[in-house]
């Protein structure tokens, strides 16, 4: 006999601001589930998640918790005030009797040294410090609403891993198809505030989505009909049996508010690149070309050719210097050796992960336009704002709202619109799956395949890489990049492994001698400490990157003009030339940042 549900909701309904978001919703999660929590982003996934956490109350319906089951939950914006801190949050969370090992060991499983301040905690590390929290107690259920986002390939891999062999009951939301796909075994469907589930994992789930709504297309067409024979018998029909008229009146009344009641499925979005006049055959060339930065190198000795229509990907962990070698090849940034050169021709693109490009405080409508008007020059030809929005699923209510008050991945899709309006033969996408929902990071694939430019991806998406790109370039560590043909499984079976976790040499232990000592080696090297004009540069580098990314911002808004080159080219010139100064700079604080990063975590240890 099967064992009762730990959590049950039943018929809950919820309402924001006299708008459904949530109208009927079931969920019974057993001992040991493991299912996904799928719809359009807006859906309510995130407010179902918060109300089977106990956070949100329902306007209607029942939540039922078994006595003594114990849930963790992780929110996608993760409060860590009050702690001095990582690894005291962390430990925070712990109950009597729980490892406190466990809590370290999860700590440095996800890339921190525990000794970090929730205050100066970029958006990925907090997210990275509360999942090690939501971890570390091993509770019976937890409910983990996107939990790879800001995470690399290494720990992605390492958490599916982590989840695969935890006891507890599991409820996962999340973008990555190959990460529901691995973990999933039923899949709960939240859909215009109804849920619906089939016990298979995400697999299985997009080929029933789509069957659904084929089902619910003809049902669709069939009331149509009904309603047209109605209307007709209503017209032209027999008058003389009034009883009978009245009741068939009423059915008809009945027809019309079915249809008129009927929510039919949110729009796709329609993303069309404007693609520019084709470019040389040659786009990027660079022959052995490295950089470093101090004692660290980024690039050592790599030579690449990239011709027309060619997909490459770009894989490596957090910290590889993936951005670096971007610019590199797209020459923003110039190598210590070697010579990087680009094609004849190119209309370049570039769609970073850095939201600091969209002013908090500018309408949706001024990101596009930047504030001249209600029209968008798009492939040559004037569209209306509203027009165009509607395409990445913006409604016209939202054209005048701040920028501020969009959800991630609403900015995401903004910024998509933002750069496809602008001609290219070169597309250099950064993370541009962030915050996507499925939907929409099907037709980014669609676009992106019909696109006949050249493509350069950072991704840390394994299916979407399998999708998009020919040839994957790889990290390999010490400044080392391998180029493998095919998609990122194709790398995995070439490679014989995936992408390993940036990590710090380890101080050599050391070695007993013939009498069992335990006097170190004479060649062993003392640990390099920090001074304090590098500890002052750590402590002050966040700021100045925080700076550069908000500057950067302001100068893409500048170049974002289609007309502004031949207006004013002098301002064209100079604005190009301070933003390529700016990209260098950051990239630079970056990786500096890193590396006294690495510096001061392998003095702690």
């Amino acid at each position: 006999m099967a064992a009762p549900p730990l959590l049950t909701l039943k018929d809950v309904a919820l309402t924001f601001g006299g708008t459904p978001l949530i109208e009927s919703a079931e969920l019974a999660i057993a001992p040991g589930e493991r299912a996904c929590l799928v719809g359009r982003n807006g859906s309510g996934k995130s407010t179902l998640m918060k109300i089977a956490a106990g956070l949100v109350e329902p306007d209607r319906g029942v939540r039922f918790l078994q006595p003594g089951t114990t849930i963790r939950y992780l929110a996608q914006e993760p409060d860590l005030s009050g702690h001095e801190t990582v690894l005291a949050y962390v430990e925070a969370g712990l109950a009597p009797g729980d490892d406190p090992y466990r809590a370290r060991y999860l700590v440095e499983s996800l890339g921190l040294t525990g000794e970090e301040n929730p205050k100066s905690l970029s958006g990925g590390e907090s997210r990275r410090a509360a999942l090690a929290q939501t971890l570390a107690p091993q509770p019976d259920i937890l409910l983990l609403d996107e939990p790879t986002n800001h995470l690399d390939l290494p720990v992605i891999e390492w958490l599916e891993g982590e989840l695969g062999r935890t006891r507890a009951a599991l409820v996962l939301i999340s973008h990555d198809r190959r990460f529901l796909s691995g973990l999933s075994r039923s899949t709960v469907w939240l859909d215009r505030g109804v849920t619906r589930r089939i016990d298979q994992g995400f697999s299985a789930f997009e080929a029933w989505r789509d069957n659904f709504f084929e089902e619910e297309e003809r049902d669709r067409h069939k009331l149509e009909r009904k309603i047209a024979d109605e209307e007709h018998w209503l017209r032209y029909g027999v008058t003389a049996r009034r009883k009978r008229n009245v009741r068939r009146l009423g059915n008809l009344h009945a027809l019309r508010k079915e249809r008129r009641d009927d929510r039919r499925p949110v729009g796709t979005a329609t993303m069309t690149s404007v693609e520019a006049e084709a470019s040389g055959t040659l786009v990027v060339e660079a022959k052995g070309i490295s950089k470093a930065y101090g004692e660290r190198t980024i690039v050592q000795d790599l030579s690449i050719r990239v011709t027309r229509g060619d997909r490459l990907g770009i894989v490596g962990a957090n910290g590889a210097g993936k951005t670096t070698l971007v610019n590199l090849l797209t020459g923003k940034l110039a190598p210590d050796s070697g010579v990087a050169r680009l094609g004849t021709n190119l209309s370049m693109m570039l769609l970073d992960q850095a939201r600091a490009t969209l002013e908090p405080t500018m309408t949706v409508t001024d990101v596009l336009t930047g504030g001249r008007g209600d029209s968008i020059m798009v492939g040559g030809h004037s569209r209306h704002v509203i027009g165009y929005l509607k395409d990445f699923l913006f409604t016209p209510e939202q054209a005048r709202t701040p920028v501020s008050v969009l959800s991630g991945g609403e900015r995401n899709r903004l910024l998509i619109a933002r750069a496809l309006a602008q001609p290219s033969n070169l597309l250099v996408l950064d993370e541009p799956t962030n915050d996507l929902d499925l939907e929409t990071l099907d037709l980014l694939q669609e676009m992106l395949d019909e696109y006949s430019g050249t493509l350069i991806l950072v991704s840390h998406d394994r299916d979407f890489l399998d999708r998009v790109v020919g040839s994957v370039l790889v990290s390999e560590g010490e400044g080392r990049w391998t180029e493998y043909a095919g998609g990122y499984s194709d790398m995995l079976t070439q490679r014989g492994r995936g992408v390993e976790a940036l990590t710090v040499p380890a101080r050599e232990r050391p070695q007993r001698d013939d009498a069992g000592s335990d006097k170190p080696r004479a060649a062993e090297p003392a640990r390099k400490k920090l001074g304090f004009k590098e500890q002052h540069e750590l402590k002050t580098l966040p700021a100045r990157i925080s700076e550069l990314e908000t500057a950067m911002g302001r100068l893409q808004g500048v170049l974002d003009d289609p007309s502004l080159y031949a207006r004013d080219p002098a301002r064209f010139e100079k604005a190009s030339s301070m933003l390529a100064a700016a990209q260098a700079e950051h990239a630079a604080a970056e990786d500096r940042w890193l590396t006294l990063e690495m510096l001061r975590e392998a003095q702690t240890s």
